[in-house]
């Protein structure tokens, strides 16, 4: 796991942003770096504060030792005394820190209530509904019980002609766009065991591959995202001056998991092979695709292969 004082301390953040992200109001945050004095964010050229990844990163660490029952005073008390001895603890990856109360708020209706907006191109609810999902649930429940359940409806509509393609685009542009925000707004972890994850060459759709990343750098991992149809070349010369640890890669076409062959066949002429890994919706359609393609199948259900991807790490 990466510690706190490995990620940035760049200020880039509002206090509203921050607020957003950790549903601690604006006006606590100010109290807390009043009164402990803990966190020290910078100043803007207008003077509001600006926060970095490492605020953000303590600003969890104390959310999480207060859903344990300590006191914010007791928490940013230890985590001085920590800090003043050069130890400094690790991130709380960001699920972690939801009220726990969250958890009992079935997250079917939502995902049946976005699929009405976006499939009636309403683009003004779906946000407002978006904005309240994020605010209620984890990311492993918005992406597993939420979004993915929402894109499977829109795309069993379209097939049914219920949908018009124009409409089936818009909606997937408009998860997309949602994924990939909450992804850029982690914290970059810059020290640990590497995964490259993205689309192997000729896969066109990288839904499933960020959802992957945004849940990977979710719990604290060292992730690069490289977006659909991955040039093999490109990837096998980044990874043999890079030494990623693993390689993610998915498929949702037969043709295209074919391709997974080629890219575990070059990645194993490396003098340090990643370990390989590959997942995508041809394999849920055809599972004796498994029995062809070398490496590591992580399977239909991603909070499995978040569980996978630890093990192997572990053992690697």
């Amino acid at each position: 796991m990466t510690a706190i004082n490995d990620l940035p301390n760049e200020p880039k953040y509002l206090v509203r942003r921050v607020s957003d992200m950790t549903g601690i109001h604006p006006v606590t945050l100010r109290a807390w770096e009043r009164r402990y004095g803990i966190l020290k964010p910078d100043r803007d050229v207008n003077r509001y504060r600006l926060y970095s990844d490492r605020d953000l990163a303590v600003i969890r660490w104390l959310i999480n030792q207060k859903n344990n029952g300590r006191s914010i005073s007791i928490a940013a008390s230890n985590l001085q005394s920590m800090i003043d001895n050069g130890v400094w603890p690790e991130i709380i990856p960001y699920e972690i820190t939801q009220a726990k109360s969250i958890s009992s708020i079935p997250p079917k209706p939502y995902a049946e209530k976005l699929f009405q907006f976006l499939s009636k191109n309403n683009e003004v609810d779906a946000a407002k509904l978006f904005d309240e999902i994020i605010s209620k649930f984890d990311l492993e429940t918005l992406i597993t019980k939420i979004l993915t359940p929402t894109l499977v409806e829109i795309g069993e509509a379209w097939f049914r002609g219920d949908l018009m393609i124009s409409t089936e685009h818009f909606a997937t542009a408009f998860i997309l766009s949602r994924v990939n925000n909450l992804y850029i707004s982690l914290p970059i972890i810059n020290s640990g065991p590497r995964i490259l994850i993205g689309g192997a060459p000729g896969e066109e759709h990288e839904m499933g591959s960020l959802m992957m990343a945004l849940l990977l750098r979710n719990r604290s991992y060292r992730v690069e995202f490289f977006g659909a149809n991955l040039q093999l070349d490109d990837l096998v010369n980044y990874a043999r001056e890079n030494k990623p640890a693993m390689v993610i890669l998915t498929a949702s076409t037969n043709r295209v998991a074919m391709e997974l062959l080629r890219a575990e066949e070059k990645l194993e002429t490396l003098a340090s092979p990643p370990i390989f890994c590959y997942a995508g919706l041809t394999f849920d359609m055809d599972p004796y695709l498994v029995e062809k393609i070398p490496g590591t199948y992580l399977g239909s259900s991603m909070v499995k292969a978040l569980d996978k991807v630890k093990v192997m790490l572990i053992e690697k």
